[in-house]
């Protein structure tokens, strides 16, 4: 027994050695990793522990010595802490046991004969399963790594101590150390000692995870060939044509009828794996699915009272809010397509089907009156290409059934067809105007129909379900999406722009988010029809190839892939810059009732700062470098020193006007000729309205340079000068009473300060007066002071004062008999 127990201690501690040499070599690695090119060593890392360079003094070894003795402290109090080994190794059984059942469930062999939408089912259960056991490794290596680092610092204190152990025999230092020396040695080897069942534990892990790993590599790569499979044979004849089928071929239905039930407790366990899986996406979507209630409900009441003092013109949001259930739980279904795309094909078409009647109580009364029966039918096909996997253990049934789908669809479609373009009453000219995109759609429905209807007859099952399913689902998406975009519509106008019809809404926030909300739905429903028209993959790869093309230019290398993704990213940038200058300009800044000057400098910054780092993170996301960076804005900063000098003094300006603020939107200026009022200013150019209608843009160096006139820098106020003459003979203080009692009651005319009338001089036929008066209506002065002028026209003509015609004396020194007859007989005065 003592000898079994002295060979059990020494397997122990070869064990323990081992491990600790795996855990050194490791760190080692990890270190040598991380080491810069050419093996020098970092100018501040302290050197390492080794003999060579071992302390040469009784202080320096004391101070290691204190120092060794903390680290081994703090190594046993780790090591004496919980092990999250246990906890790392049951999830770790929980992934596995997940990738056995798929693997049981569906060997490789069987795969190939399984429908394309449970392959691709699974092919999403790969991904989550991959998933977990990606996040479960990045949890092993925090875990591990700490303890892989004390084991290789202990091994290199112990060989460093052993070192000085060995010159304290040799003489070279003194023999008071030996005791101090050993018992750290000792502890150094009971640390240790401690360290090698955790790290054993943590060795095991690695090795199930590698092989866990390997198996997911494996059933990832046996469905994708699975796919590639079926994608390659859509055009292949994969069965015996359908007269010559007989129900013998149907011999091995309750084979397939427990394969099916047995898929669908996969999908069950698949999806409850998925919600207790702790992923932060399902506990977001829960979240925003229950604060969304009480907010719809919110707004729906705000509506009603909205719509009950506005009358009947607010249609389209009172319509929108006033089934706050249907909206709510439409938008709750369309956040599960958003927030969760990768969640199981069983979610998904759960969400879809709880959608059905949300999606046809909310379709617009215009939309319905145009649409007609078309939601119900798109509806209808859709649910009844779902109930089909009832009776698609029955291959032969199966068959039978899409042969009636497709009748039906290609029924429903011409009946509908015939029904929008019938009478001739205007309801249905306007039906056929508004809905010819949708007959386009619909004959090729009809045709694809058809296509399917043939495939199934002469034995090609899997083109037939592909097209007969890509035809239903594509249109009952895009159904849904219609009806999701129009209810966000009519939310984005009455939370913004409060529309009184049911018109777009006209802010740019409301039209730019329903500009994104229509490209995003576009985007969606392209990506859903090619994958269920089996044309995704194909095109994808396809395109990844022509992307991946690269041009090298010295140290610049770029590709198409990188000029694609710099031109989505600058587009992205354009969008995101304009919304949030119209979230600040018109939602933010409205709000604090600040000038408008100072809105629209702090809206514009806002625009170009967003937009130049939406640029920089454009050009890092095509693959630029700094140093290539660095190239390119040295050759524009040398385009810019002999092309450009224009552009930057605009630019300057530009930003001059933003922080000066000598003129502002809404402001009526005079420069260069050109009078009106002022639009946007930007970086570069100013635009500005004139009177007549016209838009100039103006550089904003001319802006700078020159001489602007600004009417309405500091206030709206502005002078009315009228310049009136009066025949001589007239009383002077009574046209002047006149003229100011005229302009005080004149509407418009500002009381402070007062209207003067001011004898200017003797004209050459009338005594000219001035009157001057105040405004502070600066857009309307012109009708005010045509208003005063007719005003003082009449008021003087009441008061029997003339207002004399130009004339001039003429004075005759000889004239002729003839002539002098001539003017006698004439009657003197104006009638002549």
């Amino acid at each position: 027994m003592p000898g079994f127990l002295a060979r059990h201690r020494r397997w122990r501690m070869a064990r323990a050695v081992g491990i600790l040499a795996f855990a050194f070599s490791a760190a080692a690695g990890v270190t040598l990793a991380q080491a810069p090119p050419g093996g020098a060593a970092p100018a501040d890392a302290a050197p390492a522990p080794t003999a060579a360079a071992a302390p040469a003094t009784l202080a320096e070894l004391a101070l290691r010595a204190d120092a060794d003795e903390q680290l081994v402290a703090r190594v046993e109090g780790e090591a004496a802490e919980t092990d999250r080994s246990q906890e790392l190794s049951t999830r770790l059984e929980s992934i596995s046991a997940s990738v056995d059942a798929m693997i049981k469930a569906y060997p490789p062999r069987e795969l190939r004969k399984m429908p394309v939408m449970r392959l691709e089912s699974m092919a999403r259960h790969w991904r989550f399963d991959r998933s977990r056991f990606e996040d479960w490794q990045a949890e092993l290596k925090r875990v591990g790594g700490p303890l892989l680092e004390d084991a290789a610092a202990l091994s290199k204190r112990r060989i460093d101590w052993e070192a000085q152990r060995q010159r304290i025999a040799g003489g070279e230092l003194p023999a008071v150390m030996a005791g101090r020396v050993d018992g750290l040695i000792a502890a150094l080897k009971q640390a240790e000692a401690r360290l090698a069942v955790p790290l054993e534990k943590q060795i095991d892990l690695r090795q199930r995870g590698s092989e866990l790993g390997a198996r997911i590599r494996q059933g990832e790569g046996a469905v994708a060939q699975a796919i590639e499979e079926i994608d390659r044979r859509l055009l292949r004849i994969d069965t015996a044509p359908i007269w010559s089928a007989r129900a013998a071929a149907d011999a091995g239905a309750v084979n397939m009828a427990a394969s099916l039930r047995q898929g669908l407790d996969v999908e069950t366990r698949f999806a409850k794996e998925y919600g207790s899986s702790g992923n932060e996406r399902p506990m977001v979507l829960h979240i925003v699915q229950v604060l969304l209630l009480p907010l719809v409900i919110w707004m729906s009441v705000r509506a009603r009272r909205s719509a009950a003092r506005a009358g009947a013109d607010a249609v389209r949001p009172v319509y929108a809010l006033s089934r706050p259930l249907s909206l709510w739980v439409l938008l709750a279904m369309i956040g599960v397509f958003v927030l969760e795309p990768d969640a199981p094909l069983l979610v998904h078409e759960a969400a879809m089907l709880i959608a059905m009647v949300p999606v046809l109580r909310l379709i617009p009364p215009e939309a319905r009156r145009y649409l007609g029966a078309w939601p119900y039918a798109a509806s209808a096909l859709f649910l009844m290409m779902r109930l089909g996997f009832l009776i698609s253990a029955s291959l032969l049934l199966y068959r039978f059934y899409l042969i009636v789908l497709c009748l039906l669809g290609i029924a429903a479609m011409l009946w509908l067809l015939r029904r929008s373009s019938g009478a001739g009453d205007a309801q249905a000219k306007e039906r056929w105007r508004w809905s010819a995109q949708l007959r386009v759609v619909a004959w090729c429905g009809v045709a694809l129909f058809l296509v399917s209807l043939a495939a199934n007859v002469v034995g090609n099952v899997s083109l037939a379900e592909t097209l007969a399913g890509g035809v239903i689902d594509s249109g009952y998406l895009a159904l849904m999406l219609y009806a999701a975009v129009g209810a966000c519509a009519a939310l984005l106008g009455w939370l913004f722009d409060r529309p009184s019809s049911a018109q777009q809404p006209s802010a740019p926030l409301p039209q730019l988010g329903l500009r994104l909300l229509m490209l995003g739905a576009g985007i969606g429903w392209l990506v859903y029809a090619m994958e269920r028209f089996r044309i995704f993959r194909p095109v994808y790869g396809a395109l990844s190839s022509v992307l991946a093309v690269k041009a090298e230019v010295g140290e610049i290398s770029i590709s198409l892939g990188d000029v694609l993704v710099f031109l989505v990213a600058v587009l992205i940038s354009f969008w995101v810059a304009r919304g949030i200058r119209a979230l600040v300009h018109d939602e933010v800044l409205a709000r604090l009732k600040v000038s408008r000057g100072v809105g629209n400098s702090v809206a514009s910054l806002t625009y170009y700062g967003v937009l130049v780092v939406g640029l920089l993170v454009a050009l890092s996301a095509a693959g630029f470098k700094v140093s290539q960076l660095t190239i390119v804005f040295g050759a524009l900063g040398v385009g810019i020193g002999f092309g450009l000098q224009g552009v930057v003094a605009n630019f300057v300006a530009g930003l001059v006007l933003m922080f000066e603020r000598p003129i502002q939107p809404g402001d009526t200026v005079d420069v260069g000729g050109t009078s009106g009022t002022v639009g946007e200013i930007g970086l570069r150019a100013t635009t500005i309205r004139t009177f007549d209608g016209a838009d100039v843009v103006v550089p904003n160096s001319a802006l700078v340079t020159n001489n602007l006139t600004n009417w309405t820098l500091r206030d709206a106020s502005r002078r009315i000068e009228i310049h009136v003459g009066v025949a001589y003979g007239a009383n002077p203080g009574q046209v002047s009473e006149i003229l100011c009692t005229t302009a005080s009651q004149t509407p418009g005319v500002a009381s402070r300060p007062a209207p003067a009338a001011l004898f200017m001089e003797f004209g050459h036929h009338a005594l000219d007066f001035s009157v001057r008066a105040w405004t502070y209506d600066a857009d309307n002065w012109l009708n005010i002071r045509s208003d005063l002028a007719m005003r003082i026209h009449r008021a003087l003509g009441e008061a029997g004062i003339e207002i004399p015609y130009p004339q001039q004396d003429l004075h005759l020194r000889s004239v002729s008999e003839e002539a002098g007859a001539m003017l006698g007989a004439r009657p003197v005065g104006p009638a002549a």
